[in-house]
């Protein structure tokens, strides 16, 4: 069985590399279920502050198998026989959900189709200048899936997600930095340095407050004012009796860089202080 999913993991920070290079990481045989028990992998290990995901090559990941599709389609086979790769591309969706770390997708090349939803999935998105990202389903005639439909209006409204889902274009990283899409854009010589410079600088700050960032502002939509304010300080109140808030304010008033303890997380992906567990 060819390793099509390849994981590293090194000082905090785990790279899931999707490694198909050949097809530009497009998504076929086992490859779904790789991916699923890699980030399993990944979740059981409490030394993981970070992770990222990227592709092997010049691609990111360019979707599914069409060929595969096609062979259904002749076959004239019913729906069913699609169900089982959405199930699939379910599980790993819902598990970069349930991650309390930072999540970076790190887009090298292209990202098409599923391989677009699954860098949509990432808390953030870095590219390379020779980043592409399509929604290309409607090319085939079929529906947006990998949660696409979920994430992309919220990344860039609802009007910019109906343009891209109902044409099917191709936007280089430029664009996609416009609209929102990304977060960074980088030269192609130096993407892989400047990503894991990033990474390692989420891996090495104040643990506490970057867990509880990324806790309240993914709830921040469903809440109310009120209610995130009270999630604010809740994360305030854990961030206060953490050991880092003790070195960041030290640190700022004596005019040096901080140096924070990076401690590894709980079992249960929680940042150790009781503090922290106080809003739900």
């Amino acid at each position: 069985m060819s390793q099509t999913i390849l994981l590293e993991v090194t000082d905090g920070i785990a790279v899931v590399t999707l490694n198909r290079p050949d097809k530009l990481n497009a998504f076929a045989g086992d490859m779904r279920e790789q991916l699923i028990a890699t980030l399993d992998a990944v979740a059981s290990r409490v030394d993981v502050r970070v992770l990222v995901i990227t592709g092997a090559g010049k691609g990111f990941c360019s979707g599914g198998d069409v060929q595969h599709m096609v062979g259904l389609k002749n076959a004239k086979a019913p729906f069913s026989s699609l169900e089982p790769l959405l199930e699939a591309g379910r599980g790993i969706l819902m598990r970069l959900a349930a991650f309390q770390i930072p999540v970076i997708a790190a887009v090298n090349g292209v990202a098409a189709g599923a391989g677009c939803n699954l860098a949509l999935a990432a808390d953030v998105r870095v590219a390379s200048e020779e980043a592409r990202f399509s929604e290309t389903f409607v090319r085939i005639g079929l529906h947006v899936d990998w949660a696409g439909a979920h994430h992309l209006p919220r990344l860039i409204g609802t009007a910019n997600a109906l343009d891209l889902c109902w044409t099917g274009e191709l936007i280089g990283s430029e664009d996609a930095f416009r609209l929102g899409l990304v977060q960074r854009v980088w030269p192609a010589v130096e993407f892989a340095e400047r990503w894991r410079a990033y990474a390692r600088q989420l891996a090495d700050g104040p643990q506490t407050s970057v867990l509880e960032t990324k806790r309240t502002l993914r709830a921040s939509l469903t809440r109310t004012l009120a209610q995130n304010m009270d999630a604010e300080g809740a994360a305030q109140a854990a961030c206060w009796v953490s050991e880092d808030s003790d070195e960041g304010l030290r640190a700022f008033v004596e005019k040096r860089a901080a140096r924070f303890a990076g401690f590894a997380l709980t079992e249960d992906g929680r940042p150790p202080s009781a503090a922290a567990r106080r809003f739900e």
